[in-house]
This record gives structure tokens, sequence and C-alpha cells, in this order.
């Protein structure tokens, strides 16, 4: 194996606490030919569908990739912007960013973020050897997936280590499994929602949809499903909202095979009927809006809402860069580094600080007694 070196390396240089930052990617472009490589890519990985290789190759070389690119790209472009891509990659690029100025307020320059994407660009590989440029020698791994999921966290987890397996000096490494049940996180949902009511009004139902997966995950040992729930039991809590006025669905769903129940379109084609005809649509999976969000939730969804009856379809927006969303995050990731020399470093000069701040009262204490 030829393992991934530095030939300019310089031994004894100053080391620096990595942070990577991985979303699941976007095609480089709207076109068929783009989104053909992307879904290639995607659709290759054994996580995403658990059938035999060779049966499942037949069928995406011989079937899925002839059709349903031209189909994507279609729904790309509706949601792409000329000057900054893909939603998806436009929002991932400014938590990168947002992640790296409160993680350099806490703890200084010594602390490196990176995006890399699952598939397409920028690749987990390119985003390490970024991140090894700067001579990080301990890294975090966080996955912009608030649920667990063998499809999704357990993924970025395989493309981490199949990379790290090739380095040839391996960095200490934490990988963030999860935060949906973090409580600034769930503060934060709950946070857009109220906005939303304050700035748009309330519907009759606040409906959170989530991406789905084959209900034969779950039934194998998949916890998506009860994180999904427990999310937005959390955030109901917070709101105060009861049984009746929030609602679980699960989207995306491709094939033949039962996915999680129940789906968002049917729901949404069904809700009038029930006599819900206002209703709040929210994302929690998703940590960024992208073509799941935009185009099949706030587009494709929505009308069969209204087709059917509806009158007032409100979409919520992922937490995208929002400040508390951002904030959570930064002390997620300051909690797995604990005991790393750039966290210890900025909590002993608080400590000091908080100590002579202590004396100073004390002195003036005894002033003002004397």
């Amino acid at each position: 194996m030829k393992y991934v070196g530095r030939p300019e390396y310089q031994h004894g240089t100053g080391e620096k606490l990595g942070v990577l930052v991985v979303n699941l990617g976007t095609p480089d472009a709207p076109d068929t030919k783009s989104v053909r490589r992307y879904l290639r890519q995607f659709l290759s990985d054994p996580r995403i569908i658990e059938l035999p290789k060779i049966l499942w190759m037949l069928i995406l070389h011989g079937v899925i990739l002839r059709v349903r690119p031209a189909k994507s790209a279609e729904a790309y472009r509706e949601v792409w912007d000329d000057e900054t891509g893909s939603p998806l990659m436009s929002v991932s690029l400014a938590q990168a960013a947002a992640l790296q100025n409160q993680l350099n307020e806490r703890f200084g320059d010594d602390v490196v973020v990176a995006l890399g994407m699952r598939y397409g660009s920028p690749s987990v590989d390119s985003a390490i050897t970024e991140l090894e440029s700067q001579n990080v020698r301990r890294l975090v791994v966080l996955p912009m997936y608030p649920q667990y999921s063998g499809t999704t966290t357990a993924s970025v987890f395989d493309e981490v280590t199949a990379r790290l397996q090739r380095t040839r000096w391996i960095p200490e490494t934490r990988f963030i499994n999860q935060f949906c049940d973090e409580p600034e996180y769930i503060k934060a949902l709950a946070n857009s929602v109220r906005e939303s009511w304050d700035q748009h009004g309330r519907g009759d139902l606040l409906v959170t949809s989530y991406h789905g997966i084959p209900k034969r995950y779950l039934l194998n040992g998949d916890p998506y499903h009860c994180l999904c729930h427990k999310t937005t039991r959390l955030m109901a809590a917070e709101l105060g909202l009861g049984d009746n006025e929030v609602r679980v669905v699960f989207q995306s769903r491709v094939g033949k095979e039962e996915w999680l129940r129940p789906y968002c379109d049917e729901t949404m084609k069904a809700l009038p009927g029930e006599g819900i005809k206002s209703i709040d649509v929210m994302s929690p999976a998703f940590s960024a809006d992208c073509l799941e969000t935009l185009e099949e939730i706030e587009g494709e969804n929505k009308e069969y809402f209204m087709e059917n009856g509806g009158t007032r379809f409100q979409y919520i927006p992922c937490l995208n860069d929002r400040v508390d969303h951002i904030s959570m995050l930064t002390d997620l990731i300051e909690r797995h580094c604990q005991g790393w020399p750039e966290v210890d470093a900025q909590r002993d000069k608080t400590q000091t600080q908080e100590h002579w701040a202590e004396s100073a009262r004390q002195a003036e204490k005894l002033l003002a007694k004397s």
C-alpha cells in the first residue's frame, strides 16, 4: 500500500487541532453528466443500499443511472444559484466559516476547520489532506447529521477511516456520532419555529419531516427512526405542544420496498381531508437546506397539500448558519476535545483570569471595610 505522506514536512513544527465537518454532498453542476457522476458514487455506497453487490450493480448501471440523472438534474436546476451553486454547498461553506470564527475566538489560531463531502467535492480525502498540510495532529470529525444512521454517520466513519488507513502519521481522532438530543440543539430548533410563527403566523399542525430509510434497516438495528421521534418529542416539549399539535413523517423514499412510515407525500395529500388545512413544516434531519428540503418539501410536497385542499403551507428553514446552531456545534466540539492542549490551555487561561478577577473583588471588599 502507498501511504499518504508529506515530503515537505518539517519535524518539530507546531501542532494544531483540526475539525473535519462532513455533509452528504452535491453534484458539481445541475446537468445530467454531473448528476450521474454524483449518483454513481452515492448509490455505490454499500451503507446506502444493502443488497448483494452484483445484483445492485446491474440495477444501478443498467437502469437507474440511465434514467434518474436527467430527472434529478432538472430538480437541481430549480434550487441552483448561478453564483453560489447548490444550496447545500453554500450553506455548508457558511457553516464551516462560522465554526472557524467561533473556535478561533475561544481557542486561538491553533484550530483549523475543513469541509469535506461524503460524495462529490470537496472530498473527505481532500479535506484531510488540507488539515494535514497545516500540521493537524488532533482531529475531531463532525458529521452534520443530527440523528445517527448507518446510512449517513456510519458512512462518514467508513470514509474517514479508509483515508486514515492510508495515512503515514495518523492523528489522534475523535468522532461525534449524533447531536439530536443536545439541549441547545433542541432550543435552536424551537427558536426557529417560534420565529416563524412570529413572522408568518401559526398553522393548525407542525409537521416534522425526516429523510426516510428502508424499514428493513430499522428492523436490523438502525436507531435512526427512534432518534427522529426523540428529536420531535423533545422539541415539542420545549414548545409546549401536545401530541395532536405535531406530527412525524418520512420523505424521499425510492423503489418498491417499504420505508419508514408515515410517508410525507401521502400525509400531505390526506391532511386537508382531516380538516387540517394550515400547516408549518420543517426538516430536523437536515442541518442545511438542500434539494430534499427546498425542492421536495417546499416544492413538491407543498403542491400535494395545496392541490388536495390545503390553504396555507409554511416551510421553516433548516438551522443552517444560525448563531444558536453554530454556538451549539462549537460547544459540542469543545466537549469532545477535552484533554487536548488547545482546549485545556484556554480553560486554564479562563480559570486564571477568573481567579485574579475574584482576588480583585475580594481586595476591593477589604479596602471598602478599612
